[in-house]
């Protein structure tokens, strides 16, 4: 004979159970899920300065070496004078020219006397620092030159999200040019998407030719 009770349990959850389970996995969730958004936003913001301070290691090591090659030296007079080996914001075929045709102007463009050459003058090189937006992005570009050709021999980004670029003179950080600075900044800002703040940082090349 069929038990009565045992066709009446339907092995499932009330209602008020049901409303309980609800009301629990509310008070959980929503602390879990500003966590994990939490994780998520400083994760991408750890990656964007970790990518800033790449591009700042990678511009610094560039820059200070070609600030203190800096040094063009007339060689056909007596005790070899140096000779203007710096311009700022100069067009790619201007002056101590440097880049194919459409090359964006040069931020700063820096020169000097190649050794490497025994025979006759040394050539000269020339390293121009550009400020060029490519698909939005705003972009540091390192291009060199090295004698009488204005085809470029290297071309290096080094910094991305750039957010402005500007550079000054000596410790007093003055805008006008000497012929051949002891000191030069390169003052850079920069702003990464992922960050929240920008990054500002001057790079400092002291020249090493007297």
């Amino acid at each position: 004979m069929l038990n009565r009770d045992a066709l009446r349990d339907d092995r499932g959850f009330t209602l008020t159970e049901l409303l309980v389970a609800i009301v629990i996995l509310g008070i959980i969730i929503v602390p879990l899920t500003n966590g994990l958004l939490a994780f998520f936003k400083h994760t991408d913001e750890t990656t964007g300065r970790l990518s800033e301070s790449h591009d700042i290691q990678i511009a610094a090591a560039y820059f200070a070496q070609d600030v203190a090659s800096v040094g063009v030296r007339d060689w056909s007079a007596t005790g070899f004078p140096l000779l203007a080996s710096v311009e700022v914001n100069v067009a790619a075929a201007s002056g101590r020219a440097c880049g194919v045709a459409g090359t964006p102007a040069a931020l700063i463009r820096l020169a000097w006397d190649d050794p490497t050459d025994a025979s006759g003058d040394p050539r000269t090189v020339r390293a121009a620092y550009l400020v060029q937006t490519v698909d939005g992005e705003t972009r540091l570009r390192r291009i060199t030159c090295v004698g009488a050709s204005t085809v470029p021999v290297s071309d290096s980004v080094l910094v991305h999200n750039l957010d402005s670029a500007s550079v000054c003179f000596s410790a007093a950080c003055t805008t006008a040019v000497p012929a051949v600075p002891r000191q030069i900044n390169l003052n850079l800002t920069i702003k990464n998407r992922a960050t929240s703040a920008p990054v500002t940082v001057t790079l400092v090349g002291q020249r090493r030719q007297t």
